[in-house]
């Protein structure tokens, strides 16, 4: 079991439910950070400067979270560029560095993201899926390949595709909710779409299997057995916060307003299946949307 792990990305809100539960389980977390280092647990590195020194860092294992936003603001040209540099130039500086160290950490749990598959209808899709297309498909092959550096030295490393992340506090579903509870929520497009999903607290748990199963490696669906489409995740919101769901947003109307971000994040359908982490028996404790909504609204 890993004793002692570095964190990337622990200020977020995936990083941060990371940190304090293996805190809570009395392991040692250290974090990469952009500012000055506080203590001896934070190490400082710049990936848009491209610096990072591995030198004094001695850890079990590396959990890579860091990345621009990709929902944060349309997607100009000069967006889409820090969404691909923060994760492909910041992973390659990453494995770099650790790749160089005398003792190298024994493995790289490195977040990707189910975009990786494109949009691709009702497809059910695992790790063996082909890589799709569009720019997010793209950015994740890219991010995925920019491990290569570790996976030469010899670490494991584990690629999670992230699937929406559910959490009543932050991301996605807490952007939501103002509408709904205003009870002007409704599907987007056709409804027809796929989304995959996993809550906060099984992602930690996820990753956490991640850090410490030695036959975990390379792709892995972090995602929840019970994908859905826009509309049946519609009801359940609905259901769940006792609204009426009846005020659609038209996919012309969210392309207009969100542009290429409202194509690849809310229209495209990605049906993905969580193969691997169903062989390894992982015990999701939210397989479906509706213990799942219940849980994170509580």
């Amino acid at each position: 079991m890993s004793k002692r792990v570095l964190v990337t990305g622990a200020g977020g809100l995936v990083g941060g439910a990371l940190c304090r539960s293996l805190e809570q389980d009395g392991i040692e977390v250290h974090r990469l950070v952009r500012h000055e280092p506080a203590g001896p647990a934070e190490h400082r590195w710049d990936p848009a400067a491209g610096t990072f020194d591995a030198t004094d860092i001695r850890v079990d294992a590396v959990v890579h979270l860091a990345g621009e936003s990709i929902a944060e603001g349309r997607w100009t040209a000069a967006k889409k560029a820090r969404i691909r540099d923060s994760r492909v130039d910041g992973t390659r500086l990453l494995c770099e560095g650790l790749a160089g160290m005398d003792t190298p950490p024994g493995a790289l749990v490195c977040a990707s993201a189910i975009g990786f598959y494109g949009d691709r209808g009702d497809d059910v899709l695992d790790e063996t899926s082909a890589q799709g297309g569009g720019f997010l498909a793209e950015v994740c092959g890219a991010w995925e390949a920019a491990a290569d550096p570790v996976r030469a030295a010899g670490l494991r490393v584990v690629h999670l595709r992230l699937g929406v992340v559910l959490d009543g506090s932050g991301g996605a579903l807490a952007k939501m909710l103002t509408p709904f509870r205003l009870g002007v929520g409704g599907r987007i497009g056709s409804g027809r779409q796929f989304m995959s999903w996993i809550t906060l607290d099984d992602l930690v748990q996820v990753i956490r299997h991640a850090l410490d199963s030695d036959a975990l490696a390379g792709p892995v669906n972090a995602v929840a057995p019970g994908a859905l489409t826009n509309a049946e995740f519609t009801k359940a919101l609905g259901r769940a916060l006792r609204r009426p769901t009846i005020f659609p947003l038209p996919g012309p109307v969210a392309r207009l307003v969100m542009g290429e971000m409202a194509q690849e994040l809310l229209l495209a359908s990605t049906r993905v299946s969580p193969t691997a982490l169903e062989a390894a028996d992982f015990p999701f404790r939210h397989p479906d949307i509706n213990t799942a909504l219940a849980a994170v609204l509580d």
